[in-house]
C-alpha cells in the first residue's frame, strides 16, 4: 500500500502567492490552483485523478483553494 503524502499549501504571502510543500520539501510559490497542480505533478502525484479543491490530501492553511492574493 503506497504511503500517504503530506501536502501543505501555506497562507497567502503579502507579496502574492502561496508556498507549496510536499513531505516537508518546498516545491515553490504557487500563484494559482494550476500552479499547485503542476508542483504536485512534478512531485509524482497523479493530479488528474484528484479534485484539488476538495481532496483530503491537501492541507490548505490560511484559506482554501479559492484564496489567491494578487500581491503588492
Amino acid at each position: 500500500m503506497p504511503r500517504q503524502r503530506s501536502v501543505v499549501v501555506q497562507p497567502p504571502s503579502p507579496t502574492g502567492g502561496r508556498r507549496v510543500r510536499v513531505d516537508g520539501e518546498i516545491l515553490g510559490l504557487a500563484r494559482s490552483l494550476e500552479d499547485v497542480a503542476e508542483f504536485l505533478r512534478r512531485a509524482g502525484l497523479d493530479v488528474d485523478a484528484l479534485d484539488l479543491t476538495s481532496t483530503d490530501l491537501i492541507e490548505w492553511r490560511g484559506g482554501g483553494p479559492s484564496v489567491w492574493p494578487t500581491g503588492a
